[in-house]
């Protein structure tokens, strides 16, 4: 089906920020220029030019039942709403500060909203009203600054992942704990869970499968230790009997769901290293599994196409990231460690158009970096909110911003969409729905 794209221009002015989106009244400031040394700038490719992109059309999406969404994180073109206005805004609980980091997504499922603050208190509310349902405190007694891990939901059950090294089982009905199990150390990303296992990542690099129904391992692999990592990591995909999963190594592996048996390796470790902070190959971004293809991108500057049954390079690209990509069709979008929205071809990476997003809140004197995280594809606009406390909309088929919303505070975990709801969660805690 052809899609034309759709301006969404809204006539209130941006102070009022209830409607989606306020129009973008000028061209947002800024050159794109490379943060690396001697780093070649990313263009479209010339053979592209006037390539029409074609989308399939958006189609409903009753949940996101964990980070990524669905297990394989290959969620294509989500419907909301044509006139997103904002329906309730909550609190989640402890927000971030300046020693810990709200990092943890919220999830939907069964018309619940899950979320974990930064003190590990999880909380249920009805995704419609915003209304709270219960709240379960999961932090140890006399103990705080544990931070990370996320949630997964299955069958009825929310699996947490903690930053204090325990993995819990609750019941999404009420929040009693149904089994809790300890691991060999803290986990910084979400569990993903299918078919009654269960994944979960240590900081001390060991993958485990779990048994969802009593937390029993089933089996476990031991990943290279790294001296240093960034902050979070994205959770496995698992699609068709394969797991993959991610390392800080910039190591990524695929294993065979019922065993754990290594069906191949990858390492997406850029060949360019200018900088200490480049040379960090962590692959931070949740790989994606969509159609019998692996997508992952490394901060170091690469990212890959894999084929999922043999492990063999589809193609490859110099593009470094933190962020999962997003697949819609013929078409991957991605945002890059440069502040660069990319659209890229499913089929051989080639580029086809490339948004400049600002790099500072004040780009003048080049102060208060700004951090993007997403996109999340609804309804032919590309979402993707910043550290600066905005949100914006872009064009899919251009790259063009389309408008910008406020938000409480700056967003650093990616929104999510469910029953045509977009979620914002911000750094202070607050729970914005758009709907």
């Amino acid at each position: 089906m052809k899609r034309i794209a759709t301006v969404f221009l809204v006539t209130l002015t941006l102070s009022a920020c209830d409607t989606w989106f306020g129009e973008v009244e000028t061209p947002l400031p800024g050159d794109r220029i490379s943060v690396l040394l001697h780093e070649r700038t990313l263009t479209p490719d010339s053979e592209l030019a006037g390539h029409e992109i074609l989308l399939p059309p958006p189609t409903p999406n009753p949940e996101w039942p964990q980070d990524g969404g669905y297990a394989n994180h290959a969620m294509h073109h989500i419907e909301v709403s044509e006139n997103l206005v904002r329906a309730w805004t909550l609190s989640i609980g402890q927000g971030a500060d300046d020693e810990v980091k709200l990092t943890t997504a919220p999830i939907a499922a069964g018309g619940r909203l899950f979320t974990m603050d930064t003190e590990a208190t999880i909380s249920a509310f009805d995704l419609q009203s915003g209304k709270g349902i219960w709240r379960v405190e999961l932090m140890p007694e006399n103990d705080d600054g544990h931070f990370g891990g996320g949630l997964a939901h299955e069958d009825g059950i929310i699996f947490v992942a903690t930053g204090f090294a325990k993995v819990f089982a609750l019941k999404a009905e009420t929040g009693e704990i149904v089994w809790k199990k300890d691991m060999s150390a803290p986990m910084r990303s979400a569990p993903t869970v299918r078919g009654n296992r269960l994944f979960v990542s240590t900081v001390d690099n060991i993958f485990s499968a779990l048994d969802a129904r009593n937390g029993n391992e089933l089996w476990r692999h031991d990943g290279v230790a790294e001296g240093a990592s960034l902050l979070g990591r994205g959770s496995p995909a698992v699609d068709s009997g394969v797991v993959v999963a991610a390392f800080p190594s910039g190591e990524i592996i695929a294993f065979k769901v019922e065993n754990g048996r290594p069906l191949w390796d990858d390492n997406l470790t850029a060949k360019r290293r200018n900088d200490p902070l480049a040379s960090l190959a962590d692959i931070r971004g949740r790989p994606v599994i969509d159609r019998g293809l692996v997508f992952a991108v490394s901060h170091s500057g690469l990212m890959a196409a894999i084929d999922l049954r043999t492990g063999r390079r589809v193609w490859d690209k110099e593009i470094g990231g933190l962020e999962a990509p997003w697949v819609a069709g013929d078409y991957v979008y991605l945002l890059t460690t440069e502040s660069e929205l990319v659209c890229l071809s499913r089929k051989d990476g080639r580029v086809y158009w490339i948004s400049s997003l600002p790099r500072f809140e004040d780009p003048e004197d080049k102060e208060g970096p700004i951090l993007w995280t997403g996109p999340v594809l609804v309804s032919d606009r590309l979402i993707v909110a910043g550290s600066d406390g905005r949100a914006l909309a872009v064009s899919p088929y251009s790259g063009r911003v389309l408008g910008q919303v406020e938000l409480p505070d700056g967003v650093t975990v990616a929104p999510i969409t469910a029953e045509k709801t977009l979620f914002f969660q911000s750094d202070n805690g607050d729970m914005v729905a758009y709907r």
